[in-house]
């Protein structure tokens, strides 16, 4: 009978690139930047990893679309590396299959690698994917700003939210964020917006302006694990384990039937469940310290909230305009600025995330630093909200 992995598995060592727009450098460069910084973490050599997991989604141009890039980029001579692909919850994924080896006895040590060099694919947002055959049937393509605000118009429609209300808390979403990443040197962007230039921007699609969307760029973010008793034995006295790694992926129901509401993500549910269960969390909004959630767009952010189980059904407009979500409000979203403030690189993100809960648990935040975190939990959400994949994981100090 399945266990879990709760505490079978500890971050020996994390690392992040500076994300943003880096046309100096390529992935190779990006992927060491983060990699040194994660192994001068750890105090081992590089022989001593013994799998790896490399997460890229659409950064074909620069990393193709195996593993080898990984493996030339570190000299990682002889081991076993997969490359690994789950949309949004790429990073996530890495961070699942280095983590999984190490649970099961496979290898002491494993390496979790997550990069992506948007900037160079020339879009302004996310690459347009070819339309085959299968796509055109089941699933027509809609940008990204569209798809999302679908899950405005539903959530609005379902608790029949007066729209300068839910545009003041989308908002306030976006500015809170922009407060936090000025004090995030690895951010991208790292200035304070208004709310007054907030409310004022261009309209993307309604009700997304500018500043309810996230941008892309450039990153790579780096996690070597392997188990408490091998890294107490390496000298370290406060460990950072996992808790939880869940991933709950939609079926297409949601597009294909008329029970959905258009108000949540269904899956984020589903995994945010079996992640509460597997942590031994029953309390979210009392037991959990920080949050990092998938902002690719400000409603995302709203609308997970209540998914996750912090805000009640209907009510996470309210929360948010309270500052429950604030830097100092009762459970902390994007201290670092999240995605609005890092960009999406997306093989990157999911990493970057956890990477945030790894400093903030170990008191290494610098300016941002929580007072006395103990449970950090991070959210991918890949694709559409009515069809994707949703990634849960849960770190903290053991």
């Amino acid at each position: 009978m399945a266990t879990g992995i709760k505490d079978k598995v500890a971050i020996l060592g994390m690392g992040c690139s500076r994300f943003g727009e880096r046309w100096d450098v390529g992935s190779e460069q990006l992927i060491n930047e983060a990699f040194i910084e994660a192994l001068a973490d750890t105090g081992i050599d590089r022989s001593q990893i013994g799998a790896a997991w490399f997460g890229s989604a659409l950064d074909s141009v620069n990393v193709g679309n195996s593993a080898i890039p990984l493996t030339t980029a570190l000299r990682l001579q002889g081991i076993p590396v997969t490359r690994v692909e789950n949309m949004c919850a790429t990073g996530t994924e890495a961070l699942r299959g280095a983590t999984y080896a190490v649970a099961s006895g496979a290898v002491d040590i494993a390496l979790a690698v997550g990069v992506e060099k948007l900037k160079d694919t020339g879009y302004g947002g996310l690459p347009v994917p070819g339309k085959g055959t299968l796509n055109d049937l089941w699933m027509p393509y809609c940008s990204a700003p569209a798809g999302f605000a679908q899950l405005a118009a539903g959530y609005r429609a379902k608790y029949g939210i007066d729209r300068e209300l839910l545009k003041r808390a989308l908002a306030t979403v976006s500015w809170k964020s922009h407060q936090n990443g000025v004090k995030s040197p690895k951010a991208h962007l790292r200035k304070a917006v208004t709310m007054e230039t907030i409310f004022n921007a261009p309209m993307i699609a309604e009700p997304l302006g500018v500043f309810d969307c996230c941008g892309v760029s450039d990153g790579a973010a780096v996690a070597i694990v392997t188990t408490p008793e091998i890294a107490r034995a390496l000298g370290k006295k406060d460990l950072v384990t996992i808790k939880a790694l869940q991933l709950a992926s939609s079926s297409g129901r949601e597009s294909g039937m008329t029970e959905w509401d258009g108000a949540r993500v269904p899956n984020t549910r589903m995994a945010a469940a079996a992640a509460y269960k597997e942590a031994g969390i029953r309390d979210p909004r009392k037991e959990l310290s920080q949050i990092e959630v998938h902002d690719c767009f400000s409603i995302t952010e709203l609308v997970t909230m209540e998914d996750l189980g912090l805000s009640e059904d209907g009510h996470a407009v309210q929360d948010v305009l309270d500052g429950v979500y604030n830097a100092d409000g009762k459970i902390p979203c994007q201290i670092d600025g999240g995605l609005k403030c890092f960009g999406h690189p997306i093989g990157a993100t999911g990493l970057r995330m956890v990477y945030e809960h790894y400093l903030q648990l170990l008191g290494r935040a610098g300016e941002r630093q929580l007072k006395n975190p103990t449970l950090g939990l991070s959210h991918n959400l890949g694709g559409v909200p009515y069809n994707g994949v949703a990634a849960i994981s849960i770190v903290g100090l053991m």
